[in-house]
């Protein structure tokens, strides 16, 4: 059998029996190794330990089952949990609220959102009280981007208001910002997504990365996929740079909003970068 076979062996048998929550020797039995060789081998695989894999489908069932208006000790009851305070802890941890929170999707949470041009097409932006919560490039359908935004903020109040963050959003477009100026971000995220996100922001103009330079700068070297994944999930485009982040072969790889729109972001902040150190070139002779 080969490593391949054991590795999806088990991951069958996890989706299967999660809701029983099986521990790490049960998992490694399904694969023939040893729960040390297992947990090596399933982090290599899949990007994620065979318990936050455990989790993930945990978390995922719970979800749609607060959707259904299952109360939170019912989730956790049906998905295997102890009790509503594992639930609890599950979705503080990996979600970055409480399963209440997430049931109530944003409830009382008044969301204002205006549109604004770029240099790179039309764009959502979307903010709370906290700071902005959507930057989403539109392209010619308004519409899709307020029902993207109302998918992921369900029972928010949303308003159609410009606020002067969004002006601020629109001097970073245009490279006006300065360094006294900060734009305040409200996320929703796992700490592992935060840790990318905080990551993609550390990769300066004209610079890019790969997924597994991003992994590892996110302080997991092994979790590329999730790393790909994390980027994949950034709510706010352009301002957590996750166009700077290619394949290792260097191909471009895909992008949310189109590969033809992250050509042009690289392109251009790279034409950026070097017209200024041409410029500094030129000041030093």
């Amino acid at each position: 059998m080969t490593d391949y076979h054991r590795i999806a062996q088990a991951i069958a048998y996890i989706q299967a029996n999660f809701q029983a929550q099986p521990d790490l020797e049960g998992m490694a039995d399904q694969a023939h190794w040893s729960p040390f060789h297992f947990q090596r081998k399933f982090q290599e695989w899949a990007g994620v330990s065979p318990k936050k894999f455990l989790q993930y489908l945990s978390l995922d069932y719970a979800k749609a089952l607060l959707r259904q208006e299952h109360s939170v000790a019912a989730a956790a009851y049906e998905t295997g949990l102890s009790g509503a305070g594992r639930l609890h802890d599950l979705f503080v941890s990996l979600e970055a609220m409480t399963p209440g929170e997430y049931r109530q999707g944003g409830a009382a949470l008044h969301i204002a959102y205006s549109f604004g041009e770029s240099r790179f097409g039309r764009y959502l932006v979307a903010s709370t009280a906290k700071g902005i919560c959507k930057l989403t490039f539109s392209g010619d359908d308004d519409a899709a981007a307020v029902a993207e935004l109302r998918r992921e903020w369900p029972q928010a109040m949303l308003l159609p208001h410009a606020q002067p963050v969004h002006e601020q959003v629109a001097r970073f477009f245009r490279h006006e910002f300065t360094a006294a100026d900060r734009l305040h971000l409200h996320l929703k995220g796992t700490p592992f997504q935060v840790k990318v996100w905080e990551a993609l922001l550390r990769i300066p103009e004209g610079c890019l990365t790969t997924y597994a330079g991003l992994a590892t700068q996110a302080g997991h070297a092994r979790a590329v996929r999730a790393a790909a994944s994390a980027v994949g999930d950034n709510p706010v485009g352009y301002l957590i740079p996750c166009h700077r982040v290619i394949r290792q072969t260097g191909e471009l790889g895909q992008y949310r909003w189109g590969s033809t729109r992250k050509v042009a972001l690289i392109g251009w902040e790279a034409a950026r970068v070097r017209g200024h150190l041409e410029l500094e070139t030129a000041y030093v002779k």
